[in-house]
């Protein structure tokens, strides 16, 4: 019996549904509330390419996705299309210098990504690889039934409040507990930020190194000298992603 993927609306103007086809693997599309491609009742993956990513990142997209992957899916999967190099390296001059900036942020992200959120990021170099990695994927779970894998029923939460935990949770140090804590405790986003070292300190598990770290990262006046900085250790980073 043939594999089945089933992939969500937005992806049609891809390449991949087509690749896929050529593989001999049947698709079918709907409206996914979660990830991209549903390879197994267990397995999802949420496709991006390089520049779907940093936007995400910069507006803090990628963690609402991954808390939602992580919440419907035992074993989700960030297949991440194209190279931060090359990117970087595009006539876009603005967007080039605007991604050298964040350069440290994007790291920060990508380790968070992995190691808070356990969410392996598969790196490709174009849509082809991208269908070669789902097939590889739908034949190792063996789409884990005849009929391939199911349509769960999910409901989207808040997206307003998982925003909020996703601004503050983004902070140095500050996972997915302690902003739902600092949430908890000051009502709001700006009443976090506006609160000095002592008042985070307060906070059960925060400590005051924390705080400390966290007011110098909200009070640190950002200068254009950290992008030439990042030009000349660019070519150490290139190869990470």
């Amino acid at each position: 019996m043939a594999l089945r993927i089933v992939i969500d609306e937005r992806e049609k103007k891809s390449q991949i549904p087509e690749f896929l086809r050529k593989e001999n693997i049947n698709i079918n599309f709907a409206h996914l509330p979660v990830a991209d491609y549903i390879i197994s009742n267990d397995v999802a993956v949420e496709r991006k390419t390089i520049s779907d990513l940093i936007n995400s990142i910069f507006d803090g997209r990628i963690f609402i996705q991954c808390s939602e992957l992580i919440e419907h899916y035992q074993k989700p999967l960030i297949l991440l299309e194209g190279n931060l190099h090359d990117l970087i390296n595009s006539n876009d001059i603005p967007e080039k210098y605007k991604i050298m900036d964040r350069i440290p942020l994007i790291f920060e992200a990508l380790s968070r990504i992995v190691i808070d959120y356990g969410i392996p990021i598969i790196n490709v170099p174009s849509p082809e690889y991208s269908t070669k990695m789902l097939v590889t994927l739908a034949k190792k779970t063996k789409n884990n039934d005849n009929n391939g894998p199911l349509l769960k029923r999910i409901r989207k939460g808040n997206n307003l409040y998982k925003q909020q935990l996703s601004v503050l949770s983004s902070l140095p140090g500050v996972g997915n507990k302690l902003a739902l804590k600092m949430l908890t405790k000051f009502g709001n986003p700006i009443n976090v930020i506006n609160a000095s070292v002592a008042e985070l300190s307060l906070i059960p598990g925060f400590g005051q190194a924390r705080a400390k770290k966290v007011r110098q990262i909200l009070d640190t006046v950002y200068t254009n000298n950290q992008s030439h900085h990042y030009q000349k250790t660019l070519d150490v980073e290139k190869n990470i992603i």
